[in-house]
């Protein structure tokens, strides 16, 4: 089951540069998309458009059926988005957050004080839910947005260089969750310029260079008799200056 569909995608900025060009993938039910490339290659531009923060001028992009151009509100409900640099509201506590959060996607609050003491707890900061955010590490708001980002239990989980900034213990409960939700039918869809995470957490990736898709597939397919995926990926974009 297709659960995001981004087809033909392209991203026009002023008159003629196109951030994005033609770009079209598929992420189905259970899977770990990476999606990779160098910095201004098109990843967040993507990202971005896919999650309804970002218009783009041609083709279509689809969450579990739903146009997010002409239904934004179906697809956000069932869609969490994690920026590399989440904005929070630092006025207020972790945990006032986290309820703000809850009731905008209309969570019970059985499920919201279980998601939050469960998540909480894995990422260590039970304790600090009570202190406001702008007291907060980087690494802290991280794992807080995380933890906003799961409370309503999403379909698509779009996540734009989500490692950077969490440590290893935190980075590794991530990825934990990461394939929890797959293995329940969710998807997961995210950058990241650390090859050896994505060749290791991911069933299937693109590789995006200059807009254009120029690799897209299950991994062990695109390594192929590649030693590595920081092989394919340095062959795939070796005549870029």
């Amino acid at each position: 089951m297709n659960v995001l569909e981004i087809s033909n995608y392209t991203k026009i900025y002023g008159t003629d540069k196109k951030a994005c060009d033609d770009v079209s993938l598929t992420v189905e039910s259970g899977d770990i998309f990476g999606f990779i490339g160098h910095n201004g290659a098109g990843k967040s531009t993507t990202i971005r458009a896919v999650v309804g923060v970002l218009d783009f001028e041609e083709g279509t992009i689809k969450i579990d059926g739903h146009d997010v151009k002409t239904e934004p509100i179906e697809c956000k409900k069932i869609t969490a988005y994690i920026p590399d640099n989440p904005d929070l509201y630092e006025n207020l506590t972790g945990l006032q957050y986290l309820n703000f959060v809850a009731d905008a996607f209309d969570v019970s609050e059985a499920d919201r004080e279980a998601r939050i003491n469960d998540y909480a707890k894995r990422f260590e900061i039970t304790d600090a839910l009570v202190d406001p955010i702008s007291s907060y590490s980087h690494g802290m708001k991280q794992k807080v947005a995380i933890i906003s980002a799961l409370i309503h239990n999403p379909k698509l989980l779009v996540l734009d260089e989500p490692f950077v900034g969490l440590d290893p213990q935190a980075a590794f409960i991530l990825k934990e969750i990461m394939h929890e939700m797959c293995e329940e039918g969710c998807a997961v869809f995210f950058s990241t310029h650390v090859l050896d995470v994505a060749e290791k957490l991911c069933n299937k990736i693109a590789i995006i260079k200059k807009g254009k898709i120029i690799a897209n597939g299950k991994i062990d397919e695109l390594i192929g008799d590649h030693e590595s995926l920081e092989e394919v990926f340095l062959e795939a974009v070796k005549d870029e200056q």
